[in-house]
């Protein structure tokens, strides 16, 4: 028998345990949600269950969510809003909320179309801000002299040199092994939701990686994390998060100047350089071309521009 799940005030009654297991399943099975992905909707469903049970005063099941109205949803929001979780958190967690329900609604037959009416809170979403290209190149010079080991500060240039030079995320930097070793022309890279893409590597990235790996006390091994900390073990995010604060520090760059804004640089420096979206959607591993235009902070303007400049009859 399930063991009740404790949340909250009140612990999770098995059945809804059950569903909840069974829904999470269903979304990393068929809808390819990354691990992380997953982790964030199981939480999100943990506080919106957690806030019924004590809304209620008994514990969620299936076939109590047959009564949900407007009034609860409205409910929980505020309750989230007044424990200072901010607009696009709760938008966030109100979609997994409403995947949920609608998962839930089918399997059990209910109609919960009052329930899932409630609409979201409006946010405004941020633009990205990349650095220019000389901040990035003055970046990784000065990440080069940020520390005093000469074999630490090589790793931390050739992490960055990749994010800015093939535009990977931080975790997919440090998710390389040493049988990536030696890049070829391109590497293959497994992102979000398990997605593979082919990313091109610069002359410059892979010598990069090569200072690094020829000052290194490890030999990269087959199975073992090609970026090491001075343990041995697998870098971490925030070493190179760390380097890049005090290169961000000594060079009076703003807070946006993140390991990640180097991604948003080299998307934004290949379109400047008349690199087209969807080449550069594919290089990001985005899974809408939407996405790509917020990254790079593409308008509508820029849009037509290239549209009348590319079209036969523009």
């Amino acid at each position: 028998m399930t063991r009740p799940l404790a949340v909250g005030p009140l612990a999770l009654a098995p059945a809804m345990a059950d569903a909840l297991a069974r829904w999470l399943e269903v979304e990393a099975a068929t809808r390819d949600r990354s691990d992380h992905t997953i982790t964030a909707y199981r939480g999100d469903l943990l506080a919106f269950l957690a806030f019924l049970g004590g809304h209620h005063g008994q514990p969620a099941t299936p076939k109590s969510l047959a009564d949900l109205r407007q009034t609860d949803m409205r409910a929980f929001a505020a309750a989230e809003r007044a424990r200072g979780l901010g607009a696009r958190s709760l938008a966030r967690r109100q979609s997994a909320v409403r995947s949920f329900l609608r998962w839930i609604g089918d399997r059990e037959g209910h109609d919960l179309s009052a329930a899932l009416s409630t609409r979201s809170p409006k946010y405004t979403r941020s633009l990205p801000r990349p650095l220019t290209p000389d901040q990035a190149r003055d970046t990784l010079d000065m990440v080069a002299l940020g520390h005093d080991t000469p074999w630490v500060a090589a790793r931390d240039t050739a992490v960055m040199t990749l994010l800015w030079g093939c535009g990977l995320r931080i975790s997919e930097a440090l998710s390389l092994n040493g049988d990536d070793w030696p890049f070829r022309d391109s590497l293959t890279i497994t992102g979000k939701g398990g997605r593979q893409r082919h990313v091109p590597v610069l002359p410059v990235a892979r010598q990069a990686v090569a200072d690094y790996l020829r000052l290194c006390p490890w030999e990269p091994t087959p199975g073992q994390p090609l970026f090491r900390g001075v343990r041995g073990g697998r870098l971490a995010p925030g070493i190179i998060e760390g380097a890049m604060q005090k290169a961000r520090a000594a060079l009076g760059l703003p807070p946006t100047a993140t390991p990640h804004a180097l991604r948003h640089s080299f998307a934004t420096h290949l379109l400047a350089a008349g690199g087209d979206l969807r080449t550069i959607q594919e290089l990001l591993g985005h899974a809408s071309l939407s996405t790509t235009q917020v990254y790079t902070g593409v308008d509508d303007a820029h849009l037509m521009a290239v549209y009348r400049a590319a079209h036969p009859r523009g």
